[in-house]
């Protein structure tokens, strides 16, 4: 372990040498990505074998694969340089052939689902009959046909497709911003299940007699809870739940669809076994490798696992497990050069808001060095409606080994911490959000971590905006800010959302804004509307082909602050959208934002206001 020596930004933010395994439905075959000419690629080949590449992407990668049912074919979604128009292809095994399965222009394809009953079939979602919805259309592998199954009526979110590999409920948004769990019944939908703008829910799938359904729902509950209901509504019985946390998925059976766990993650994540047959697999996977695992690949005979173990101080690492035999072997880690390299490690952390909410967060400090008066990087998530979590967080280790401490807050609107908290964030972009970012560092600052003079705010889309309102908005708390296509106007970031969005706007309306009719308090919270007060340098970046927050959303503060002769870096990657999947355009931006760091968080400000 070194030291001393600093860690290639090739390292942490290159290409992992393999990523994401999975082993083949009839556990013949093992599958994994890996570069091929800097590329992320498909690579597979016999379980026991070597694997050679069995695509050929020359673009932005491939990141989402899957084996379809026929035990032959690897599906993948892509899009073009990021405009998030994804199209399904698919592979066979020897690499021989790749074929478009959705060639439409412009046209987004969402995998409803497979099923090992139905090997050639593939349920997908389109919206080529209207931009704004998708309609969910048969795919038959053996012929290329789309066979269209059930049309969108307008308002439907997701779709779910029984045991029996037929859809037969659905996700809608309802016009006061709830929800509605509908099931389809010889052609006529009816709703099952109802939640309003304040509550959450969904299903997870049906019981294996296709007579019940696993639904998450925070009806009398703060948080989601796990629930079996019949479709009668005669019987309901809870059968996972945390104090303090949102279901966080459910692992259910390959070939049967029972549900086999729960995971819940407050600080970290952990399960519920509802499968008792599962609860020595589970005890003889937490010995297997130390850190949070998860299962994310299965044969159809559940005879192998293969398991991914996540650490904060470790590169992931994929170990393959014998059921029978409840043993493991190590697959790989996806980056096995950092094991030449100490990493920091990342702390839980709970903060008290000023209005004394609790903030769930995580410290990452510097390795070897003590956890006092250091630099800080407040690197705050996206979404908002998403949360950070515990384990190797590249982002964090490059931060944290250029000597910066770094704290990463689920502000109040973060999900997964119950209704109450989620919704505390409703309406306060720029206010009591970024209130929590503000207090978030004062408590850094009084718990010592933290040189006061020595501040900066980064993040990417939310967490972009985020970082310019809190150039604007709390001008004298950071020296410097990072901002990675993040919105500068709310109303225009929310006239320009993709159209297949349409019908979660009224989500917009009750979280953010009304942006036909609050036109003032939007601009209230944007920052382009506060650009004057920006003093500190920014840092932006911004891909051009982003369908969330389009490039103008960058352009129009960065030309505001030009225009005032304020200091702003602008850097435009044209063959990107939101986020940079290309790992030289990667390599660019953080090279760039170190040197920017290096200059103006290090200096830190003159004149502290603490």
């Amino acid at each position: 372990m070194s030291k001393t020596k600093r860690i290639p930004l090739e390292i942490l933010f290159g290409n992992p040498e393999k990523a994401s395994p999975k082993i083949s439905p009839d556990g013949k075959h093992f599958a994994y990505l890996a570069p091929l000419e800097g590329v992320l690629n498909i690579f597979c080949g016999p379980a026991d074998g070597e694997a050679k590449p069995v695509t050929h992407d020359k673009g932005r990668g491939i990141r989402n694969y899957f084996w379809a049912e026929d035990k032959k074919s690897l599906l993948y979604v892509q899009d073009r340089d990021g405009d998030e128009n994804w199209h399904l292809y698919q592979s066979d095994t020897a690499g021989s052939t790749v074929k478009d399965l959705t060639p439409l222009p412009g046209v987004q394809a969402q995998i409803v689902g497979t099923d090992p009953r139905h090997p050639h079939e593939v349920l997908v979602a389109l919206n080529s009959r209207d931009a704004h919805v998708h309609d969910v259309h048969r795919l038959d592998l053996r012929t290329g046909k789309l066979t269209l199954e059930v049309q969108n009526p307008g308002d439907i979110l997701g779709w779910l497709a029984d045991t029996q590999f037929q859809v037969r409920a659905a996700k809608a948004m309802r016009p006061d911003g709830g929800t509605e769990l509908r099931l389809l019944d010889g052609g006529t939908w009816s709703v099952f299940m109802s939640w309003g703008p304040d509550d959450q829910g969904g299903a997870h799938g049906f019981t294996p007699d296709n007579n019940g359904l696993y639904v998450e729902s925070s009806h009398d509950s703060d948080t989601t809870v796990l629930w079996e209901m019949s479709l009668d509504g005669k019987t309901k019985k809870i059968l996972a739940k945390c104090d303090g946390a949102d279901l966080g998925g459910v692992l259910t059976h390959p070939t049967d669809f029972h549900a086999e766990a729960a995971a819940f993650e407050l600080d970290r994540l952990t399960w519920t076994v509802l499968d008792e047959k599962l609860k020595p697999d589970f005890a003889a996977l937490a010995k297997l490798c130390d850190g949070d695992f998860q299962i994310v690949s299965r044969d159809d005979a559940d005879a192998t696992w293969l398991v991914l173990y996540n650490r904060d101080n470790k590169a992931p690492s994929f170990y393959r497990y014998d059921r029978k035999s409840k043993k493991g072997s190590f697959l790989f880690t996806t980056r096995p050069k950092l094991d030449g390299f100490q990493l920091s490690p990342m702390k839980p952390v709970k903060i008290k808001a000023r209005d004394g909410l609790t903030l769930q967060g995580y410290l990452t400090t510097p390795a070897g060095l003590a956890p006092k008066n250091l630099p800080l990087v407040l690197d705050v998530h996206g979404g908002p409606w998403v949360r950070d979590a515990w384990g190797f967080n590249p982002e964090a280790q490059w931060l944290a080994d250029q000597g910066y401490a770094v704290l990463q807050v689920n502000y109040r609107g973060s999900q997964g911490f119950g209704k109450k908290f989620l919704h505390a964030g409703d309406r306060e972009w720029g206010a009591k959000m970024q209130d929590d970012l503000t207090d978030s560092v004062h408590w850094a600052i009084k718990e010592g971590i933290a040189n006061a003079a020595q501040v900066a705010i980064y993040g990417g889309s939310y967490g972009g905006y985020a970082a310019l309102a809190g150039a604007a908005f709390t001008p004298d708390l950071y020296c410097c800010a990072v901002d990675i296509v993040g919105p500068s106007n709310i109303s225009t970031l929310i006239r320009s959302i993709p159209p297949y969005w349409e019908p979660m706007r009224r989500i917009f309306d009750l979280r953010v804004g009304n942006v036909d009719t609050e036109k003032e308090f939007l601009d209230s919270r944007s920052p382009l509307f506060s650009a004057d007060k920006i003093e500190i340098p920014l840092l932006i970046a911004q891909g051009a082909n982003d369908p969330r927050v389009k490039q103008a959303e960058s352009e129009m503060i960065v030309d505001a602050l030009r225009k005032k002769g304020k200091p702003v870096d602008y850097m435009l990657f044209p063959d990107e959208g939101h986020g940079f999947a290309r790992p030289e355009n990667r390599l660019k931006f953080y090279a760039a934002a170190e040197k920017f760091l290096e200059t103006n968080l290090r200096s830190g400000r003159k004149a502290v206001s603490a």
